[in-house]
């Protein structure tokens, strides 16, 4: 059996009534988790998902993920995750794109989920703990697993570039059962591990990582729908957490936290760092703090995301991400497609069981990404003597804001849609506490006015709320190039916006 919900059922099988999945006091077992899953597929079935069909997935962290996750794969669906904060018009997109019929969103953002369903002639249905949980219950378990192929489309993880809108990366059940299977490995996990569900499940990291390596494990995963440094390190001390998976800025807002010296987090073993390169200082901070070593990794979307890895067996050097994954390659090419030396910028491509079957309906895009099947990542890292990458820029002009990714291009259309906007040029800022602030230039149509805050919450009101720009100037002229072209490169903020 080829379907990544084969996971699950064993999972149920070893473990049985040992905790799979808790918030707070809700806790579900390895056989309630299977079960509920059984009656999701059959839910599915009366809604009309056949194998093959796309069905979106709008949750945060709650145990509700898992269950429908599993249950869309049990189907022999195609699982859509999509972000909680996307607005009418991103979810729209999304569901157009897949071709979703059906959208099972959370009851929080359950408005901006219809409005974007209806908008794209899909179906969206409210998920919550009560009237939902009842008509889960009701529907018919359908125990048996619908037969898919390890090269089908198990899940369209959205993704983009700088150029156009974002694309469905198409992750087979191969790729997710073998990059959960090498994750687990890198941690050491087994089912007495507990591990913290602080990344969001609806990304690649929180999703495999985290909730697909606690299926392989059988660890019990603990969540917390939206991260928040004080619950993180009481939830470590009350369910004495062994790993802990973040994103650089929340193990800065956990080194920080006040009170911190107050909660008991001696029972975390491994710590994991992705999403974007973590400052070394932050890496030390940590580590002097919780006396518990930070493993940076790296990876795509496309790749599942895990390609390379500080490995627990191995030297451990700060400030890299480490070496490729068993089973995967990874090497440093030149603009003429030439493999570089040893010390020299390259861009990062990756070849393994991980990489994507391809983008969703784009083959024009992904005959650009994989060559030879080799997908092409767009950062530019360097190789040591002893085989160990350390990015050191992005090809790409993508936004890697607080770990979630920012593409220029989708809020740039956003403020040119503004009425005073004459041109606009988005550009990633660095910062502190977030690793990149998002920045926007904008010259006004002449006789239009506007300010700073106006631009900002008319973008706000259109995008999800980590995509707006937090920083904005007005310029006369944007730099251009013979062609007509902005050059972003050329863009610099004024002082008083960058705090230089």
């Amino acid at each position: 059996m080829a379907s990544l919900a084969r996971n699950l059922i064993d999972a149920a099988e070893r473990h049985g009534d040992r905790p799979a999945v808790k918030l707070d006091d809700f806790v579900l077992t390895w056989e309630q988790l299977a079960g509920a899953s059984a009656h999701a597929a059959g839910l599915l079935a009366e809604e009309g998902v056949q194998p093959g069909d796309r069905v979106g997935l709008m949750l945060p962290n709650v145990p509700q993920f898992p269950v429908l996750y599993y249950g869309i794969l049990r189907a022999g669906g195609i699982v859509v995750p999509m972000n909680v904060l996307l607005k009418e018009r991103e979810v729209a997109y999304y569901l157009e794109d897949s071709g979703a019929k059906l959208l099972l969103a959370w009851e929080g953002m359950f408005d901006a989920a219809q409005a974007g369903a209806e908008k794209a002639g899909a179906k969206a249905i409210k998920v919550d703990f009560e009237a939902f949980v009842q008509r889960l219950g009701a529907a018919t378990p359908r125990h048996e697993i619908a037969d898919r192929g390890g090269e089908d489309t198990a899940v369209l993880l959205y993704t983009s570039g700088t150029t156009g809108s974002p694309k469905g990366a198409e992750l087979t059940h191969d790729n997710l059962r073998s990059n959960a299977d090498t994750s687990a490995a890198l941690y050491d996990g087994g089912p007495d591990d507990v591990m913290l569900g602080a990344l969001p499940l609806f990304h690649a990291f929180g999703q495999t990582c985290a909730m697909n390596v606690s299926v392989v494990t059988g660890a019990c995963l603990s969540l917390i729908p939206r991260f928040e440094p004080e619950k993180a390190l009481e939830i470590f001390e009350r369910d004495k957490v062994t790993i802990f998976l973040g994103v650089p800025t929340m193990y800065g807002a956990m080194l920080h936290a006040p009170g911190r010296e107050d909660h008991d987090s001696s029972s975390l073993r491994v710590c994991v760092s992705g999403g974007s390169a973590m400052p070394v200082e932050l890496l030390k901070g940590f580590e002097d703090a919780f006396r518990c070593a930070i493993l940076e990794g790296y990876g795509l979307s496309e790749t599942s995301p895990t390609a390379s890895f500080n490995q627990l067996d191995r030297a451990r050097k700060p400030g890299s991400i480490g070496t490729p994954v068993p089973g995967v390659e990874m090497k440093l090419l030149d603009e003429d497609g030439n493999e570089v030396a040893d010390g020299e910028v390259g861009e990062i491509v990756i070849k393994g069981p991980n990489v994507m079957k391809g983008y969703w309906n784009k083959p024009d895009a992904t005959e650009e990404a994989i060559v030879d099947g080799w997908f092409a990542s767009g950062d530019l890292a360097k190789r040591d003597e002893d085989g160990y990458y350390f990015i050191v820029d992005r090809k790409k002009e993508l936004i890697v804001r607080g770990g979630y990714n920012v593409y220029p291009r989708e809020i740039e259309e956003v403020l040119y849609e503004h009425p005073a906007v004459r041109e606009a040029a988005v550009i990633g800022m660095p910062d502190d506490r977030m690793g990149e602030e998002i920045g926007a230039a904008i010259a006004l149509k002449e006789g239009e006015d506007a300010s700073e805050d106006d631009i900002k919450a008319f973008v706000k009101e259109q995008v999800a709320g980590y995509k707006y720009p937090r920083k904005v100037w007005f310029v006369d002229e944007l730099p251009k190039g013979p062609t007509g072209k902005i050059l972003k490169r050329e863009i610099e903020a004024p002082a008083q916006v960058s705090g230089d």
